[in-house]
């Protein structure tokens, strides 16, 4: 609520009667104050001092310096306006923007994942589909700092020795995630991935020294039965995919653990989209580097021509893969706008929410057949994820002294 603050005129003597101050000498040395204004701002909220109570049409004017006026006083009275329904407005048109943002980062992660899984199953050379998308990724960040949509930061040796390691941690978790699409279904792969949870809880034990509260631990069990059970009904499990994915939630893990224990040095600190733009371009040097050491050169005639036999022709397989690698970046760069617009738990519990989304619309699009006992498994995970992200705003009781 703005609070606006009249200075309001109040006789501090008792035998000053308004009858004595219409007798007054007319002609004292006298100073106007109608246009006297004073503003004050705290925290960003401007409050405004004004003397509307002494209107020009009351022509009120302070007699100084006269003695008989010497007992006067200001005292400040508080007006309260009422905005309610501006505050209103405000608050659902945030909403709405954090609803629409939300649904853009879950629908960019849809086709995300179908695209990918299309490129991946007639071009199955993950190392080089990922380096391609990161390619994408290095092409928007460029032209985002190019037309100054965001700041293009500036980064000491420090920095950039501690980012290469973060950069080498997304290369091989993106590379390892890509690997285990190729071979498993979307959906197992993603609910592989939710156990991601159990990986931060052992490496911020190991490497940040954080010891994990009692429903943080429960909250790991049914993420752990849920993949358990999901994996032995899986129609597509493969040791391959198996292993590639949760190989990927530990180098994930790793660098979000390394992040954090890097974000704590304020002065070598960069904010969140700087911080991942900056990893995209030397992640794509990086991944293009292994996919040629690993893979070889594979855009060629011959290697497309190959991809075409399978189903799909080159062009198709372009546009899909240029399709694939914008959604790649963009749903990335959506999570971190919303990270900064929200608190980490609420972050948690809505890429939760998305991991359902993709899981349920890739079984839907694909036709993935799944029993019973294996969406039992799936559910128990993901439900298991979302108590870790409850359990993680539970803060611990003070210990009695």
């Amino acid at each position: 609520m703005q609070i606006t603050t009249a200075l309001a005129l109040s006789p501090s003597a008792p035998f000053l009667k308004p009858k004595y101050l219409l007798n007054r000498n007319p002609n004292p040395r006298i100073v106007p104050v109608q246009q006297l204004n004073l503003f004050t701002s705290t925290n960003g909220l401007s409050c405004q001092r004004s003397s509307s109570l002494f209107s020009a049409r009351t022509s009120v004017l302070f007699p100084y310096p006269n003695p008989r006026f010497s007992g006067f006083k200001f005292r400040a009275s508080s007006v309260p306006e009422n905005d309610e329904g501006n505050q209103k407005s405000s608050s659902l048109g945030e909403i709405l923007q954090l609803g629409f943002m939300f649904a853009i980062w879950y629908l960019l992660n849809i086709y995300f994942n179908i695209f990918n899984k299309q490129v991946l199953k007639v071009f199955p050379f993950p190392a080089t589909v990922t380096a391609f998308q990161l390619g994408c990724g290095t092409v928007l960040v460029i032209l985002m700092w190019a037309f100054n949509l965001y700041e293009k930061p500036k980064i000491s040796k420090s920095q950039f020795s501690a980012i290469l390691i973060l950069a080498l941690l997304h290369s091989m978790g993106n590379i390892l995630t890509n690997v285990s699409l190729r071979k498993v279904a979307v959906s197992f792969t993603h609910t592989i991935k939710s156990m991601e949870p159990l990986f931060t809880v052992v490496l911020a034990a190991l490497f940040l020294g954080e010891k994990p509260a009692l429903p943080v631990v429960s909250s790991l069990v049914p993420i752990v039965g849920g993949v358990a059970l999901a994996s032995s009904t899986e129609s597509s499990f493969n040791w391959t995919g198996f292993c590639s994915a949760m190989a990927s939630n530990l180098t994930n893990q790793s660098r979000n653990v390394y992040s954090k224990k890097f974000m704590l040095n304020k002065e070598e600190a960069l904010d969140n989209i700087n911080l991942f733009s900056v990893i995209t371009i030397i992640s794509f040097l990086l991944c293009t580097s292994a996919a040629i050491f690993i893979e070889g050169i594979k855009f060629t005639p011959s290697y497309l021509q190959f991809a075409a036999s399978q189903g799909m022709n080159v062009r198709e397989l372009c546009v899909r893969s240029l399709l694939a690698g914008i959604c790649f970046h963009s749903y990335q760069q959506v999570s971190y706008m919303i990270l900064q617009m929200v608190s980490p738990v609420t972050h948690a519990v809505g890429n939760c929410v998305k991991r359902v989304v993709v899981i349920v619309s890739s079984v839907i699009f694909f036709q993935t057949p799944v029993s019973p006992i294996n969406s039992l498994g799936t559910g128990l995970a993901l439900a298991g994820v979302f108590l870790y992200s409850r359990a993680k705003r539970l803060k611990p009781k003070p210990k009695a002294a």
